[in-house]
């Protein structure tokens, strides 16, 4: 079945969050005396923020309560959230606006289909809101990445079949949830050299169109 529909992941694939992500949960460990650093949070890629925290929390000292652990979770968002205001068109990745207005040039369906709840936020800000017909994160999702819930819903929202869609991600763990979804993959970025990804790029700018459609 040819493609019809482009489901992209937004951190790491559309635009450049790592580093906000990494500062909000690195103030979280210093506030709470929890070791953290760039390798830890390279295990963060693609899971949900509870699962994220979780992962964090294998380093603390003590026990959190599920009350605690939402706090938490809710803390890094603040400083999260505060973080973006300083995002901008800038930190859209290379080759990701040509590619998308490729896409729209010859019809084909594009969606976001990302763990993250603050997607809305994102696009808005970096002004791509408009390329996308579709979107499915954090908010609609019960299950993350490697679950391919969020790429599912994203499909269904394109009114497409999983087999008609790609998936671009930069995480193993999406890379999965797509294939799990019974979607092609093209993997980016961190996740270029998953040996199971249908096939591999280091970011959008090396991608053609044609690539995406007849994978």
């Amino acid at each position: 079945m040819s493609i019809k529909g482009v489901i992209f992941d937004l951190d790491g694939v559309i635009v450049s969050t790592d580093e906000f992500h990494y500062q909000g949960w690195q103030r979280l460990a210093d506030q709470e005396n929890i070791f953290f650093d760039r390798a830890m949070n390279d295990r963060l890629r693609g899971v949900s923020r509870m699962e994220s925290l979780d992962i964090i929390l294998e380093k603390a000292k003590k026990n959190y309560s599920l009350d605690e652990k939402m706090r938490l979770a809710e803390t890094k968002n603040d400083i999260y959230r505060d973080l973006l205001k300083k995002i901008s068109p800038n930190d859209i990745l290379p080759g990701v606006v040509s590619l998308l207005k490729e896409l729209k040039e010859k019809n084909i369906k594009v969606a976001i289909g990302s763990s993250s709840r603050n997607s809305p936020t994102i696009l808005a800000q970096i002004g791509l809101g408009a390329y996308f017909d579709a979107t499915a994160d954090g908010n609609d999702i019960k299950k993350s990445k490697p679950d391919p819930e969020v790429f599912l819903l994203a499909a269904s929202r394109l009114g497409l079949k999983p087999a008609a869609c790609l998936v671009v991600e930069d995480a193993q763990a999406g890379v999965q949830a797509g294939l799990a979804g019974g979607m092609k993959v093209l993997a980016v970025g961190a996740a270029a050299n998953d040996p199971d990804a249908t096939f591999s790029a280091p970011d959008m700018s090396h991608v053609s169109v044609e690539q995406l459609l007849n994978c």
